[in-house]
């Protein structure tokens, strides 16, 4: 019988991760570089060339575990950018190929390999959410699954009633709430490098910032609203999605003709992101649904920019109330919060994502579980065959 590992408790929010304790044996077993295997999402490139929150955190991780000297092999498509050994699963992204209408097929394709590959890796990591599920019940103890997306949709609650084994990791708490009980082994929030976005301690421009998707859920028709009221220009870089299409066509794209003050710039990349964010007055993260994580609330930070975000999902576990942000409840708040933010200390801001929020913190985390479910294995298999059917506590 598998051993069930219950839920981590959260530690002190000023943790970097709420993490188990690291595992340490007389063999060194802790200190051997593990062969690990990220599997990503095909619908972008790993990192992605513009919008894409998985792929990108996918990417930050595995350059971090090799720096960190781990043997890591990327299953992802063929033109990701890596240091790990590339598998490549597809020609190109996904997202990105007109041929392309059903991305399933592909992910059933390199989720083939990675099954007839699972004996060279002491774990997989998977982050394609509900695919591998059911091919992965021989060696599930040697997986960690990190849900991404949010967890109050109704169809998922049959199906992890009837998965309740895989090991899974959450990027906040908030994420967990939905859920029916599962097999948590961890909560590791999103981090990137610590170099990747410079500090801007002056900003050149005082503007608003607005950086994510445009669709309903993410409210721009809030932050361009707020700007307005606070009578500050307000920039939008942000991608539209098919699905998306008709709320920008008939919401979104009429409120920004009829303002002056927004700029609508669409998709940015990696290197036009340290600009857009560093030189803003504030990031807007106006939200409306119960956001897993938020990574560009981080990528924010790390430039030194306050985020105003909505009390929503995850915001209250990133964002330090009146330190590296406001969080509020209505748009008189948001307003409110607008003037404030220019009196904030940029530099606490970056010391904020510095002390929680790096991939090395993150990639530290997820080598901590790794270890511990190896450990767990080993547990169990020196237990006597009498005690097969107690389980295992493991305490964080």
């Amino acid at each position: 019988m598998s051993p069930v590992i219950s839920p981590s408790t959260p530690a002190d929010r000023s943790s970097p991760a709420y993490l188990p304790r690291p595992v340490h044996n007389s063999d060194h077993a802790a200190v051997r570089p593990l062969r690990i295997a990220q599997i990503a999402p095909l619908a972008e490139c790993c990192p992605p060339r513009l919008y894409g929150g998985t792929e990108r955190i996918v990417s930050f991780l595995t350059e971090e575990l090799v720096r960190q000297g781990h043997d890591v092999t990327l299953f992802a498509s063929g033109d990701s950018r890596t240091n790990a050994t590339l598998v490549p699963c597809t020609d190109m992204a996904l997202r990105l190929n007109p041929a392309v209408r059903d991305p399933i097929p592909y992910h059933m394709i390199m989720l083939d390999q990675v099954r007839r590959r699972a004996d060279d890796f002491d774990i997989l990591h998977f982050h394609v959410d509900v695919l591998h599920a059911p091919l992965i019940h021989a060696f599930a103890d040697r997986t960690v699954t990190t849900l991404h997306g949010r967890l109050d949709l109704p169809d998922l609650v049959p199906f992890y009633r009837a998965f309740p084994d895989i090991p899974l990791v959450s990027i906040s708490d908030a994420q967990r709430r939905p859920m029916p009980p599962v097999n948590w082994v961890g909560t590791v929030p999103h981090g990137v490098p610590a170099d990747l976005l410079p500090f801007v301690p002056a900003p050149a421009g005082d503007y608003l910032a607005f950086l994510g998707r445009i669709s309903p859920e993410k409210r721009p028709d809030r932050a361009i609203a707020i700007a307005a009221r606070a009578g500050l220009p307000l920039k939008i870089a942000a991608k539209v999605d098919k699905v998306d299409q008709a709320y920008w066509d008939e919401v979104i794209a009429p409120l920004v003709a009829a303002h002056a003050n927004v700029t609508f710039i669409g998709e940015i990349n990696d290197q036009q992101k340290p600009a857009f964010l560093g030189n803003a007055r504030a990031l807007l993260f106006p939200i409306d649904w119960p956001e897993p994580f938020g990574l560009v609330m981080i990528e924010a930070m790390a430039c030194g920019t306050p985020v105003i975000a909505f009390c929503s999902g995850s915001v209250p576990e990133v964002i330090d109330d009146g330190v590296s942000g406001f969080i509020v409840h209505d748009m008189d708040a948001a307003v409110e919060a607008v003037g404030r933010a220019g009196h904030l200390d940029r530099a606490q801001v970056r010391e904020t994502f510095m002390r929680r929020f790096t991939v090395d913190h993150m990639a530290r985390a997820y080598v901590s579980i790794y270890r511990r479910l190896a450990a767990s294995r080993c547990t169990e298999a020196d237990r006597p065959l009498a005690d097969s059917d107690a389980p295992l506590q493991v305490v964080a």
